[in-house]
Protein backbone atom coordinates (compact mmCIF):
# COMPACT_ATOMS: atom_id res chain seq x y z
CA UNK A 1 0.00 0.00 0.00
CA UNK A 2 1.20 3.53 -0.94
CA UNK A 3 2.52 5.70 1.83
CA UNK A 4 -0.27 8.43 1.19
CA UNK A 5 -2.82 6.47 -0.19
CA UNK A 6 -6.18 7.26 1.26
CA UNK A 7 -6.41 4.25 3.26
CA UNK A 8 -2.54 4.10 4.67
CA UNK A 9 -3.52 7.34 6.08
CA UNK A 10 -6.16 5.93 7.58
CA UNK A 11 -4.53 3.54 9.12
CA UNK A 12 -2.64 6.30 10.79
CA UNK A 13 -5.41 8.27 11.74
CA UNK A 14 -7.92 7.59 15.12
CA UNK A 15 -10.05 4.79 13.72
CA UNK A 16 -13.15 6.66 14.05
CA UNK A 17 -12.49 8.81 11.30
CA UNK A 18 -13.36 5.77 9.17
CA UNK A 19 -16.47 4.56 10.98
CA UNK A 20 -17.51 7.63 10.42
CA UNK A 21 -16.99 7.57 6.15
CA UNK A 22 -18.11 4.62 6.23
CA UNK A 23 -21.12 5.98 8.37
CA UNK A 24 -21.71 8.81 5.87
CA UNK A 25 -21.18 6.79 2.62
CA UNK A 26 -23.92 4.40 4.28
CA UNK A 27 -26.25 7.15 5.08
CA UNK A 28 -26.10 9.35 1.64
CA UNK A 29 -26.64 5.81 -0.42
CA UNK A 30 -29.58 5.04 1.05
CA UNK A 31 -31.12 8.49 1.27
CA UNK A 32 -29.94 9.11 -2.10
CA UNK A 33 -30.01 6.01 -4.52
CA UNK A 34 -32.48 4.57 -6.03
CA UNK A 35 -33.59 1.07 -4.34
CA UNK A 36 -31.90 -1.16 -6.88
CA UNK A 37 -28.42 0.63 -5.93
CA UNK A 38 -28.84 1.37 -2.70
CA UNK A 39 -27.02 -2.19 -1.36
CA UNK A 40 -24.32 -1.55 -3.19
CA UNK A 41 -24.25 1.66 -2.41
CA UNK A 42 -24.24 0.91 1.46
CA UNK A 43 -21.67 -1.95 0.75
CA UNK A 44 -19.09 1.25 -0.80
CA UNK A 45 -18.21 2.00 2.90
CA UNK A 46 -17.57 -1.49 3.56
CA UNK A 47 -13.74 -0.82 3.19
CA UNK A 48 -13.69 2.10 5.33
CA UNK A 49 -15.60 -0.04 7.88
CA UNK A 50 -12.64 -2.88 7.69
CA UNK A 51 -10.02 0.26 7.92
CA UNK A 52 -11.92 0.91 10.67
CA UNK A 53 -11.07 -2.53 12.28
CA UNK A 54 -8.00 -2.69 11.73
CA UNK A 55 -6.82 0.71 12.80
CA UNK A 56 -8.85 0.14 16.37
CA UNK A 57 -6.65 -3.10 16.91
CA UNK A 58 -3.46 -1.03 15.81
CA UNK A 59 -4.46 1.23 18.14
CA UNK A 60 -5.78 -0.61 21.20
CA UNK A 61 -2.45 -1.05 22.58
CA UNK A 62 -0.90 2.35 22.12
CA UNK A 63 -0.44 4.17 25.36
CA UNK A 64 -2.00 7.67 25.20
CA UNK A 65 -0.37 10.94 25.23
CA UNK A 66 -0.05 11.24 29.25
CA UNK A 67 1.25 8.09 29.64
CA UNK A 68 3.83 9.19 26.74
CA UNK A 69 4.81 11.85 28.76
CA UNK A 70 5.03 10.00 32.06
CA UNK A 71 7.57 7.97 30.24
CA UNK A 72 9.49 10.15 29.12
CA UNK A 73 9.71 12.02 32.40
CA UNK A 74 10.18 8.69 34.28
CA UNK A 75 13.30 7.22 31.69
CA UNK A 76 15.01 11.04 31.04
CA UNK A 77 15.44 10.70 35.18
CA UNK A 78 16.96 7.42 34.35
CA UNK A 79 20.90 6.53 34.86
CA UNK A 80 22.66 4.83 31.94
CA UNK A 81 22.90 1.56 34.01
CA UNK A 82 19.04 1.61 34.94
CA UNK A 83 18.01 2.08 31.00
CA UNK A 84 20.74 -0.08 29.49
CA UNK A 85 18.77 -3.01 31.76
CA UNK A 86 15.47 -1.83 30.69
CA UNK A 87 15.80 -1.77 27.51
CA UNK A 88 17.51 -5.17 27.71
CA UNK A 89 15.07 -6.89 29.30
CA UNK A 90 12.84 -5.38 26.90
CA UNK A 91 14.01 -6.96 23.63
CA UNK A 92 14.39 -10.64 25.37
CA UNK A 93 10.72 -10.44 26.28
CA UNK A 94 10.30 -9.50 22.51
CA UNK A 95 12.26 -12.64 21.39
CA UNK A 96 15.96 -11.40 20.65
CA UNK A 97 19.27 -12.50 22.06
CA UNK A 98 21.37 -9.55 23.35
CA UNK A 99 24.44 -9.06 23.55
CA UNK A 100 26.26 -5.54 24.83
CA UNK A 101 27.95 -3.71 21.75
CA UNK A 102 31.95 -3.65 20.84
CA UNK A 103 32.21 -0.48 19.38
CA UNK A 104 31.14 3.27 20.52
CA UNK A 105 28.48 3.71 18.09
CA UNK A 106 27.01 0.31 19.17
CA UNK A 107 24.91 -0.32 23.06
CA UNK A 108 23.20 -3.70 21.56
CA UNK A 109 23.46 -6.24 18.72
CA UNK A 110 20.25 -8.07 19.00
CA UNK A 111 19.65 -11.45 17.21
CA UNK A 112 16.32 -12.69 16.03
CA UNK A 113 15.71 -15.65 13.00
CA UNK A 114 19.45 -14.70 11.56
CA UNK A 115 18.79 -11.21 11.51
CA UNK A 116 21.19 -8.77 13.11
CA UNK A 117 20.23 -5.37 14.70
CA UNK A 118 22.40 -2.58 15.90
CA UNK A 119 21.29 -0.01 18.05
CA UNK A 120 22.65 3.26 19.54
CA UNK A 121 20.83 4.20 22.63
CA UNK A 122 23.51 5.38 24.91
CA UNK A 123 22.45 8.91 23.94
CA UNK A 124 18.70 8.90 25.26
CA UNK A 125 18.74 11.92 26.46
CA UNK A 126 20.04 14.41 23.92
CA UNK A 127 18.10 17.36 23.93
CA UNK A 128 18.87 17.06 20.17
CA UNK A 129 20.06 14.29 17.90
CA UNK A 130 22.24 15.26 14.73
CA UNK A 131 23.75 13.52 11.79
CA UNK A 132 27.04 12.26 13.43
CA UNK A 133 25.59 9.90 15.86
CA UNK A 134 23.10 8.16 12.95
CA UNK A 135 26.88 8.14 10.63
CA UNK A 136 28.52 6.09 13.19
CA UNK A 137 25.64 4.09 13.98
CA UNK A 138 25.22 3.61 10.09
CA UNK A 139 28.78 2.92 9.93
CA UNK A 140 29.09 0.64 12.43
CA UNK A 141 26.20 -1.34 11.27
CA UNK A 142 27.93 -1.63 7.50
CA UNK A 143 30.89 -3.30 9.37
CA UNK A 144 28.81 -5.27 11.50
CA UNK A 145 26.87 -6.28 8.66
CA UNK A 146 23.57 -6.43 10.10
CA UNK A 147 20.26 -5.95 8.31
CA UNK A 148 19.17 -3.29 10.86
CA UNK A 149 19.85 -0.33 12.96
CA UNK A 150 18.06 0.95 15.61
CA UNK A 151 18.32 4.67 17.08
CA UNK A 152 16.87 5.00 20.67
CA UNK A 153 16.27 9.00 21.34
CA UNK A 154 14.20 11.09 23.60
CA UNK A 155 14.46 14.25 21.89
CA UNK A 156 13.65 15.48 18.90
CA UNK A 157 15.85 14.54 15.37
CA UNK A 158 17.33 17.25 13.80
CA UNK A 159 16.41 18.06 10.11
CA UNK A 160 19.54 16.80 8.73
CA UNK A 161 19.24 13.41 10.67
CA UNK A 162 15.84 12.21 10.01
CA UNK A 163 16.49 12.62 5.97
CA UNK A 164 19.77 10.16 6.41
CA UNK A 165 17.72 7.85 9.05
CA UNK A 166 14.77 7.56 6.57
CA UNK A 167 17.46 6.75 3.50
CA UNK A 168 19.22 4.47 6.00
CA UNK A 169 16.91 2.43 7.03
CA UNK A 170 17.33 3.51 10.61
CA UNK A 171 14.52 2.75 12.95
CA UNK A 172 13.88 5.36 15.32
CA UNK A 173 12.47 4.99 19.06
CA UNK A 174 11.49 8.17 20.72
CA UNK A 175 9.14 8.83 23.74
CA UNK A 176 5.99 7.09 22.22
CA UNK A 177 8.26 4.21 20.81
CA UNK A 178 9.63 3.72 24.21
CA UNK A 179 6.75 3.86 26.02
CA UNK A 180 5.35 0.99 23.67
CA UNK A 181 8.18 -1.21 23.92
CA UNK A 182 8.83 -0.89 27.33
CA UNK A 183 4.95 -1.72 28.62
CA UNK A 184 4.37 -3.79 31.30
CA UNK A 185 7.76 -4.01 32.59
CA UNK A 186 8.30 -2.84 36.37
CA UNK A 187 10.40 0.18 35.75
CA UNK A 188 7.45 1.16 33.11
CA UNK A 189 4.66 0.25 35.01
CA UNK A 190 3.99 3.30 37.13
CA UNK A 191 4.63 5.29 33.74
CA UNK A 192 2.54 3.07 31.41
CA UNK A 193 -0.15 0.56 32.02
Amino acid sequence: MAKNSLFAVLLRAPWWISVTIALVLGLLSLALLPDQFRVAGVLSGLPFAVIAAMAAYRQWHLPSESQVAQMRQTLAAMAWPAFAALLEQSFRRDGYEVRRGKVEAVDFELARRGRLTVVCARRWKSARTGLEVLRALQAAREAAEAADALYIGLGPISDTALPFATEHRISVWQAAGLALALRGLPMAQTAVR
